[in-house]
């Protein structure tokens, strides 16, 4: 009898240890989230399936550009990265100027109206979705806390004719 329980409690085991492995790699380090809208088009389409990198911010630093994806109240919004903390953002004639400095943006955007951000404070992040027509971001807002930002996400899992990563 006690080598029936023996070997049913070391059956479960290995599966409790895969569990238990497989909701930490989820919790701290991937997970996947879905593209709820269409504010990043054309770069992500909505119902797309990315994969949520949840540690690389724990050892590097934020970038201009990178695809965030931000915890809002209750909803999860992926935007790309335009201003970092320090910076004064301008937009003129649909054209970034980063601090007084015009910066190339190396990916599609939809048309940006002129808008103006003072110097961006200590911890806060400057987001545009990169359907600048149809996207609720830091002009509507308002400037992202660091704290708010989970992570970033370039790769698309699905739909598998997207399979790739994003810039």
């Amino acid at each position: 009898m006690k080598n029936r329980i023996f070997a049913f409690i070391k059956s479960i085991y290995s599966y409790v240890i895969i569990v238990i492995v497989v909701l930490l790699i989820k919790y701290f380090i991937v997970t996947p989230i879905k593209v709820n809208g269409n504010s990043m088009n054309d770069t992500l389409y909505n119902n797309d399936i990315m994969i949520l990198d949840k540690i690389s911010y724990r050892f590097n630093d934020i970038k201009r550009f990178d695809i965030v994806v931000i915890k809002r109240e209750k909803d999860y919004l992926i935007k790309r990265i335009i201003g970092l903390p320090g910076d004064k953002i301008e937009y003129k004639n649909n054209q970034l100027y980063v601090n007084n400095q015009f910066i190339e943006e190396n990916f599609l955007h939809k048309y940006t109206n002129d808008y103006e951000e003072d110097v961006i404070p200590e911890n806060y992040y400057f987001v545009l979705g990169d359907n600048r027509i149809n996207s609720s971001d830091s002009r509507y807002i308002g400037l992202i806390n660091r704290k708010d930002i989970l992570g970033k996400t370039s790769l698309t899992i699905f739909p598998f004719n997207r399979f790739g990563t994003k810039k």
